[in-house]
């Protein structure tokens, strides 16, 4: 029974964001918003960690499951996509490459300023 509840958390979240999103018209996904209240009430300690923890647990160890249906559809409209599929391939290459250029400038950026220089 508790990890229902623990999941009932979560959803109100979702829910939270979805309203937020759809009522006020944004272009952020009311998921993200979600994300992002769920993140904000843990910092706050509005909720504790273990009031969400199995539950979060359980939906990170089946992440491939929750991410089925969104690669099922993908593939019912192939017929659509197929001519793009270079583009589709390149962009996705290119962000890859953007994203890990970016996460390393961070973290050589975090580690020089608040750890120093590493001296073997």
């Amino acid at each position: 029974m508790k990890i229902y509840f623990q999941l009932l958390y979560i959803l109100l979240f979702s829910l939270a964001g979805e309203i937020l999103s759809t009522g006020f018209n944004l272009p952020v996904p009311g998921s993200i918003i979600g994300m992002l209240l769920l993140f904000l009430a843990l910092k706050f300690k509005l909720i504790r960690l273990r009031q969400i923890y199995d539950a979060g647990q359980f939906m990170i160890e089946n992440m491939t499951i929750l991410f089925l249906p969104a690669g099922v559809g993908i593939m019912s409209h192939w017929d659509a996509i197929a001519k793009y599929w270079w583009q589709i391939i390149l962009i996705t290459v290119l962000a890859l490459v953007v994203n890990l250029a970016v996460i390393a400038f961070v973290t050589q950026f975090v580690k020089q300023r608040f750890e120093g220089e590493y001296r073997k």
